[in-house]
């Protein structure tokens, strides 16, 4: 029953995967099916022609009259030579036109899956390995390049001549073509069998490559603390049993799929002297011959006869080795439209983001950068639309939350962030700190409560706009490869060379950068692998600088900073953060200071707040953490 279920869905991926090839050609795909089953139907074709030729040469050689042998049998051979240049010149079109669109495909699916990738939301990432992620656009791309430039051409062409050499035997003998189904019946049954298991290891074997492939790129991220921790034996032994598990099943996959070819092969031999022998027997015994063709057994029957068979089985057999080769490839396919039928993340918003410029006391939407902005809030209701100043007004009210329905994370989280103000969150790790950040920029949406940005919900705001609206300086430094210039332009993309350096020099990256190599135009990879912690720090402080946005959120942007370098970039940051509402996540109490309100958390729950001096009187927890002069951790 698993066999069946497993060709099935190998099957069903394969036509899935047809139906995207024919969405993205609708013309030259019809087209190079055309040329295939045109191709396929004249390689079918010269038994006929061969049955006639005998019939007539035994009548010609009996009667004598070899002049009207030439006279039938020469245009039977134009016309038969006039079908294969045209059977080759169709193959060598669809043979071309095949490689464009496979090509063309792959291009198009990549596209559509990274399209579709991006707008996934935040929690698939975080539950999957990225080198899992990775082997979506190579090992399982590739395996619908097989299928679709030699699977798919292979079925239609082996799958014409069979239905067109089946027709043309049952048209000359009923019984020998019966003959035949009893051993095609055979190789169904052995095709059904064997190609069932090597459908399971198949989908294993894919499966396999991809958590090797994740197994390797963490190894890969992680080798300073591999090596710092002496893990290199460990993680070999690691990798070893991931590699045994990819050997023990690509190993039976393929052991299933090579058996398969030659039990169909001698099949078809086996059946090649029964019909033989039936067809000796037949013309021995004079038995009646039933055909729509009304022939009696005779030679000239049973040889061509023959010949069909041996073209008919050998397609079958082409048949069965791209069953191996649709299984091969099922598992690859099912994880790609998997991935591609994941929900995208929902964005109902219609609230958006405008420049705005002011007329006569009345704010007015601009397409110019002002460097003014404002909420366009349509009112459905009325049909108006008003224009909300962006001023950084923040307020989470009564917020519940969990990353997973049955467990809760935040507990009546309350947050209100007047505009231009510093709110500092702190606590132990696993409080809640870097939660509340996500859910301000809806990375997640809450369980209960209410979370307003200037006295407008969230939920009715476009989320690009959001986020377009929140400068976020991770305590993860992401870098991207390309220059330092265009690291840092990466925060607006508009932004020119001088407010980049501009920016930098408010985050104070500029005199690093300086004495980089190529300056500001070096080059940096893997992650900037080439600086020093802090210095990407800087780079993503800079990011967040030039995209000017009108609230800040800092997640440890000072972590990866000395404490010379952290007091240059805090002169920096209390430039940037003047008249805007900053979020600050810090475990250095000392970065918090100045913040206007500072929260507390523990396991979810705010239990303390205020500024500095009002919690430090109140000599509790912050006041604990403060005077007992040790970072949280």
């Amino acid at each position: 029953m698993k066999d069946k279920r497993d060709l099935r869905g190998s099957f069903g991926s394969m036509l899935r995967t047809v139906k995207k090839l024919f969405g993205y050609y609708p013309v030259l795909a019809p087209l190079t099916v055309a040329l295939i089953v045109f191709s396929s139907v004249v390689s079918a074709v010269p038994a006929v022609f061969m049955q006639k030729v005998l019939a007539l040469i035994e009548e010609w050689y009996l009667s004598g009259d070899w002049a009207g042998a030439s006279a039938v049998i020469i245009p039977n051979v134009v016309l038969l030579a006039g079908l294969y240049v045209l059977s080759v010149l169709s193959m060598t079109a669809y043979t071309q036109i095949m490689a464009y669109m496979t090509q063309g495909f792959l291009n198009k699916m990549r596209q559509e899956m990274f399209a579709h990738m991006r707008d996934l939301p935040i929690r698939y990432f975080d539950r999957r390995k990225h080198g899992d992620i990775m082997s979506y656009y190579t090992n399982d791309i590739d395996t619908l390049r097989q299928l679709v430039s030699q699977s798919f051409p292979s079925l239609i062409q082996s799958g014409v001549i069979v239905l067109s050499v089946l027709a043309i035997m049952l048209y000359f003998s009923v019984w020998m073509t019966l003959v035949l189904l009893l051993g095609v019946v055979a190789m169904i049954f052995v095709t059904k069998k064997v190609g069932g298991g090597s459908a399971r290891y198949f989908v294993r074997q894919q499966r396999s490559i991809a958590a090797t492939e994740g197994f390797v790129q963490e190894m890969m991220n992680g080798q300073k603390v591999i090596k710092v921790f002496c893990h290199e034996k460990t993680a070999v032994r690691d990798f070893d049993a991931l590699n045994e598990e990819l050997y023990s099943d690509s190993y039976r996959a393929n052991a299933y799929a090579n058996v398969l070819v030659p039990i169909i092969a001698n099949i078809g031999n086996v059946l090649y002297v029964v019909l033989a022998l039936a067809g000796g027997i037949f013309l021995l015994t004079g038995a009646t011959n039933f055909s729509l063709s009304g022939m009696a057994f005779h030679i000239s029957l049973v040889v061509p006869f023959l010949n069909m068979a041996k073209q008919f089985t050998g397609n079958v057999n082409q048949l069965s080795q791209q069953i191996n080769a649709i299984v091969m490839a099922r598992a690859g396919a099912e994880r790609i439209f998997a991935l591609l039928d994941e929900e995208p993340e929902t964005d109902a918003g219609y609230v958006t983001l405008v420049n705005v410029r002011e007329e006569n006391g009345a704010l007015v939407e601009t397409e110019e950068r002002t460097g003014r902005w404002a909420w366009r809030h349509p009112h459905r209701e009325t049909g108006t639309v008003e224009l909300v100043p962006l001023r950084g007004d923040v307020r989470l009210v009564n917020v519940d939350f969990g990353y997973v329905p049955d467990k809760q994370v935040l507990y009546d989280v309350s947050v209100y962030a007047k505009p231009g103000q510093k709110v500092a969150f702190v606590g132990a790790t696993g409080a809640g700190k870097t939660t509340i950040t996500n859910l301000i920029n809806r990375f997640y949406d809450i369980a209960d409560g209410k979370i307003r940005y200037d006295g407008i919900n969230i939920n009715k705001i476009k989320k690009s706009d959001l986020r377009r609206s929140l400068g976020i300086v991770l305590q993860e430094t992401n870098l991207f490869s390309g220059t330092v210039l265009e690291n840092i332009r990466y925060g607006r993309l508009d932004a020119t060379d001088e407010e980049c350096v501009a920016a930098a020099k408010l985050a104070g990256a500029d005199d690093f950068i300086t004495r980089l190599p190529e300056g500001y135009e070096t080059d940096l990879a893997n992650n900037g692998a080439n600086l020093s912690a802090g210095q990407r720090q800087l780079i993503a402080i800079a990011r967040a600088a030039v995209a000017d946005p009108p609230c800040l959120i800092l997640d440890e942007a000072t972590s990866s900073i000395d404490t010379h370098t952290e007091a240059i970039v805090q002169r920096g940051m209390d430039k940037l953060m003047e008249g805007r509402t900053v979020f600050v996540i810090a475990h250095r109490l000392s970065t918090v200071r100045n913040a206007d309100v500072i929260l507390v958390l523990d396991h979810g729950r705010i239990i303390e707040r205020g500024d500095h001096d009002t919690l430090v009187a109140q000599k509790g927890t912050y006041y604990r953490l403060y005077t007992g002069s040790f970072e949280l951790e």
